[in-house]
């Protein structure tokens, strides 16, 4: 289906506004176009020699500033509803693209950057409003009131009407010929909006590092480069609709007026009909609000075509294929996990998991260790769903999860990262992120029990300290240890912790130590680790390189194997020493 029709199906979902507003714009226009037959009137039958009376003359008068006024008065009206028709058309729009993009796999997310995607929800469908408020609006008055006009023009002159006809064919054939050229240079100009957007995004997400390392000018010159691209782009546009607007409609008024004047000089010489001065008053007056809406239909090519290409860039997301968002509920699972000969990649063939078997019983902890790039976290993608294996199954409970609901599968599973994500809110709603079946008290117990005083104690507000994007104002440690309270307020069967004492320094990593373990009880837990020390409790290790486990067991029992493992615990603790 055509983005024009989309669009088309997106203002039917709330068709009644809109109508009203078109219906008192029609009406509207119809009190605007009976003034100049008024004037006529007033000229033809009141103004002539010996004719001349003035109560007449008056009441028209007043019949023509009581039209003005309702003219007035239905437009405002009339603007009112196409402005709540549009607002409810993109209120819908964004809240449907919103909605889509929390049911993208996590690989589209990593393939487009946050900016770009930022300027789908955000200025394309900005662009795609200016259509329904600015373009519906001027197009749909303009053509009324060309209609109107036509109207009026062969009440008055059937030859003269037919030469103003000729105004519509070109028009149309110049809209054609405009579309052809600014469709290619709005797909770039919008484009080009989408990389300025997703560059601002990645430089203040990496400003320290910008900075740091004395990237500024760097940084300036590549935004430039991209803005100056925009530029050019925005200047063919300008140079397209420069020839469009103006030029062209004053060329063809003054072809109609020339043929005008030609035609009622000599019909005024040549025959014994005698032209009033109110029908060439109203011709005039008719000819002059031809061209005013000719004008405004021709302004809005360029906002048409913006909205057009927006729109396509908006459908283009919301056809990718998603996956619903699940309301189901399973009960919570035992946590009995296994990994049945799988083998993953993320991309084509080229695996990054090959072969891996393993099980975790319910309430053990598994650690996985290796260098970077040997799998780690290819796995805690697979077990979390973000990303499923190409080759063999993996289980829970004896169940396939890629026969769960992934929001449902999740539903038991929690998950603590190296660099732990706080929302912008409170501590709080950070820790219970919404969640009603999380109580103010459960949130208190979860931070209580895994150190949380720690992060309270030198808070004014306490569980209500405003919390930043990120909780940049927060210590790394802090941060941490709200997102174990998060964890555990959750009560999750399985539980992934992902480098989480990497980022700390020795004093705090005996509390996240003593929070881990606090959040382990009962549950199966999967470890990823750089700090071999912290994982010798462990009840089993895995050793992952290139993809493969190589030595597998517990502490003692790798050790004592004599290894990969044992020569990276021994180079660690020599390192420590």
């Amino acid at each position: 289906m055509s983005t024009s029709k989309r669009l088309v199906q997106y203002a039917l979902l709330f068709k009644r506004p809109i109508y009203i507003g078109l219906f008192l714009l029609t009406i509207a226009v119809l009190t605007d176009l009976a003034g100049p037959f008024i004037a006529k009137y007033i000229i033809d039958h009141y103004m002539t020699p010996g004719s001349l009376q003035f109560e007449p003359i008056i009441h028209l008068l007043i019949v023509f500033f009581v039209l003005a006024i309702a003219t007035a008065v239905l437009r405002y009206f009339m603007y009112i509803y196409l402005q709540i028709g549009a607002n409810r058309i993109i209120q819908k729009l964004r809240q449907d693209v919103f909605g889509h993009i929390q049911t993208m796999p996590i690989d589209y997310f990593d393939n487009l950057p946050a900016g770009k995607i930022v300027a789908r929800v955000t200025n394309d469908t900005e662009a795609i409003r200016n259509l329904y408020v600015q373009v519906l609006s001027q197009f749909a008055t303009s053509f009324i009131s060309i209609f109107g006009v036509y109207i009026a023009l062969f009440i008055l002159n059937v030859k003269m009407a037919l030469v103003a006809l000729v105004v519509v064919p070109i028009v149309y054939f110049w809209m054609i010929g405009y579309r052809k050229y600014a469709a290619q240079y709005n797909h770039v100009v919008r484009t080009k909006i989408a990389d300025i957007n997703a560059m601002i995004n990645e430089s203040i997400q990496g400003m320290t590092i910008i900075q740091a390392f004395k990237r500024e000018e760097q940084m300036k010159e590549e935004f430039a480069e991209m803005n100056n691209e925009h530029y050019e782009y925005q200047r063919k546009l300008l140079f397209l609709d420069s020839a469009t607007a103006f030029n062209l409609v004053n060329v063809l008024r003054l072809i109609i007026f020339a043929i005008f004047i030609y035609y009622f000089g000599t019909q005024s010489m040549t025959t014994t009909d005698v032209i009033t001065a109110g029908t060439l008053y109203a011709f005039v007056d008719y000819i002059t609000r031809l061209f005013s809406p000719i004008v405004n239909i021709v302004n809005q090519f360029s906002q048409l075509e913006r909205s057009l290409v927006a729109g396509s860039r908006v459908f283009k997301l919301l056809d990718r294929k998603g996956e619903p968002v699940s309301t189901q509920s399973i009960p919570r699972y035992e946590g009995n996990v296994v990994f049945d000969n799988v083998s993953f990649a993320y991309k084509d063939n080229d695996y990054v998991l090959k072969n891996i078997n393993f099980t975790a019983r319910k309430g053990e902890t598994v650690a996985l260790v290796g260098h970077t790039g040997s799998g780690k976290s290819s796995i805690m993608n697979l077990l979390f769903r973000f990303y499923d294996p190409q080759k063999g199954k993996i289980l829970i409970d004896g169940q396939n999860i890629l026969s769960i609901p992934r929001q449902a599968f999740r539903e038991h599973m929690g998950i603590v990262l190296q660099d732990p994500y706080l929302f912008t809110g409170t501590i709080a709603t950070n820790v219970s992120l919404g969640d009603p079946r999380i109580s103010r008290e459960t949130v208190e117990k979860a931070l209580t029990a895994v150190g949380g005083e720690r992060v309270l104690k030198n808070l004014e507000k306490g569980l209500d300290e405003p919390v930043i994007e990120k909780g940049s104002t927060l210590s790394s440690g802090q941060r941490q240890l709200i997102s174990f309270a998060r964890a555990l307020a959750f009560d999750p069967a399985i539980l992934i912790l992902d480098e989480a004492t990497s980022n700390i320094d020795t004093e705090t990593e005996e509390i996240i130590q003593h929070a881990m373990e606090v959040l382990k009880r009962g549950r199966t837990t999967f470890i990823i680790a750089h700090r071999l020390s912290t994982i010798k409790n462990a009840d089993q290790i895995l050793v992952l390189d290139r993809g493969e486990i190589v030595e597998q067991g517990t502490h003692d029992e790798l050790i004592a194997l004599g290894g990969r493992y044992e020569t990276m615990y021994r180079l660690q603790a020599g390192a420590l020493q």
